[in-house]
């Protein structure tokens, strides 16, 4: 395939940008549309300059029908998408043009059209085109309508249904990472097949969900970005910054946000960094949507590094006799089993006090034996060094947990102890018979009920204030914990979600959950 870059094209369309758009937001709002460097040398004039020569039209035409446009938020985006669908509308030369603004839905469909509509609104070269009634806006269908070759843009959306339109010789794809399937892409892209130079122009922020179709459009150009080969007729402009690199550093933040410095101001960002450093669930948004990469819906929810920073130094002899909060998780009687306390205020630094947890873990040997090489050696030493106790046969001893909880109680003010209902047995019966029934309390493990101490524990991780001692059996499931959100926010520990055994972190919030509620002797806990 024969193909050239077109300095006449290319300069065409920069100037209906230049001459014929302005912005339409913020201080830049009715200014000319004067590209930056990025937008202009290694989106634009590429993606309309670069032509092909096609032997069934004996003709030169564009060379890409397809351009893949992935950066961070608030980069430009949709006012780059919005021109680029105005020029394919007014004055790439197709008569009948049909030019669809895509989404998931039409409220998301009719973000670019906005942008569009407010560049004819600005724009006193096309406001002059609806004077003359060449061209004309109908928001109540959000559409526009170029009367000269008969062309329109028209919004549609995934969840509009009717007629999608058989024929585009442009498409507007915006956050395709939003689409529920595939259906609406194939639809539009498929369609496009009687035109001599359709371009379907897709852009997005990086998304959360690895199965998705947006997904699998981001992985295949990514090949494409290595090897033009692989899909010649895709343009792909990818600003994705790599998973290892340190999302705080500044340095790093330019590539994903080519607008840094420009449209976008550097101190959003650096407030939001600020606020991610003592949340894991921002900075989760601050990954995918600030620094434009892939995560996952349910994802690690603890930052371990900043796990790390409250290890501290926790000695149990210089906790005794101060209050504190028990967790009980047995989720599986031939797993681990879990004994976390909390103490809160318990330990006094040069900077304040700081709360305290400690720690305790068995596991059957016969679990461990069943174990991959290298976790079988982790707990065998880990078994050795004391930080969890191995006990005999294929189930947990039972006895060996009632007898280190009854040591505890002996020493420490167990004030309550929180529990999963569901691996309630007989050592928690023994509990309610030691304690009462007010101060052995079930938690439910649901997004509701976890919320306020799953939050309370981001709080203390944020403000360093707790101290851990860096227990590594509890550190390993801190790293393997991942949470969940409802739709209402509520977060939680995902036991089914999360890579490996989390038994202790769940016990650490549920020894939260009745810390907060602080019971007593008297105190009726409801959940």
């Amino acid at each position: 395939m024969e193909v050239r870059f077109d300095e006449a094209r290319a300069d065409r369309v920069q100037t209906f940008f230049e001459k014929g758009l302005v912005h339409t937001k913020g201080r830049w709002a009715r200014s000319p549309f004067i590209l930056e460097p990025w937008q202009l040398d290694e989106i634009i004039r590429p993606l309309f300059g670069t032509v092909r020569y096609d032997d069934q039209l004996q003709a030169w035409v564009r060379a890409y029908t397809l351009a893949w446009i992935e950066l961070a938020r608030k980069n430009g985006k949709s006012e780059l998408v919005a021109g680029a669908g105005l020029y394919l509308l007014t004055a790439d030369g197709e008569e009948e043009a049909e030019v669809y603004g895509a989404a998931c839905d039409k409220d998301q469909a009719g973000i670019v059209y906005q942008v569009a509509k407010r560049m004819v609104e600005l724009s006193p070269a096309l406001s002059r085109l609806v004077a003359q009634k060449k061209l004309e806006v109908i928001d109540s269908k959000k559409r526009i309508v170029y009367k000269p070759t008969g062309s329109f843009y028209q919004v549609v959306a995934a969840d509009g249904g009717g007629n999608l339109g058989s024929n585009p010789h442009g498409v507007l794809f915006d956050e395709i990472i939003t689409q529920p399937n595939r259906e609406l892409w194939d639809a539009l892209k498929t369609g496009m097949g009687t035109r001599d130079q359709p371009l379907m122009l897709a852009a997005t922020t990086a998304g959360n969900d690895p199965s998705s179709m947006a997904a699998d459009e981001h992985l295949h150009s990514e090949r494409v970005l290595a090897d033009q080969s692989v899909d010649p007729a895709r343009f792909v402009y990818m600003r994705n910054t790599p998973p290892d690199a340190d999302w705080r550093d500044e340095a790093g933040w330019q590539h994903a946000n080519p607008g840094l410095g420009s449209f976008l101001r550097i101190q959003i960002l650096r407030d939001e960094a600020k606020e991610a450093e003592q949340s894991p669930a921002k900075q989760n948004a601050f990954r995918q949507f600030r620094l434009n990469q892939w995560v996952r819906q349910t994802t690690r929810w603890l930052d371990l590094q900043l796990w790390d920073e409250n290890a501290g130094l926790v000695v149990p002899e210089q906790l005794a006799g101060l209050e504190c909060y028990g967790g009980l998780d047995m989720a599986s009687t031939s797993d681990f089993a879990a004994w976390v306390l909390f103490f809160p205020d318990a330990i006094r630094e040069a900077d304040g006090t700081k709360d305290a947890v400690l720690a305790r873990f068995w596991l059957p040997e016969a679990a461990i034996s069943k174990r991959k090489d290298h976790m079988r050696s982790q707990f065998e030493a880990w078994a050795r060094e004391g930080f969890m106790v191995a006990t005999a046969g294929d189930v947990i001893d039972e006895d060996a947990i009632r007898a280190q909880i009854d040591r505890d109680m002996g020493m420490f003010r167990v004030a309550g102890v929180g529990y999963d209902r569901w691996g309630a047995n007989s050592v928690v019966a023994w509990m309610k018979a030691r304690m009462g029934e007010k101060r052995c309390q079930g938690v439910a493990q649901t997004a509701t009920a976890l919320n306020a101490p799953s939050k309370e524990l981001e709080r203390l991780l944020g403000l360093r204030r707790l101290r851990h001692g860096g227990h590594p059996v509890l550190r390993w499931m801190a790293d393997n914990v991942q949470a969940t959100r409802d739709g209402s926010g509520n977060v939680k520990p995902d036991r089914a979600k999360s890579k490996e055994k989390i038994d202790g972190i769940a016990a650490l919030v549920d020894a939260l959950s009745v810390g907060m509620a602080k019971p007593s002797a008297d105190f009726a806990f409801v959940l």
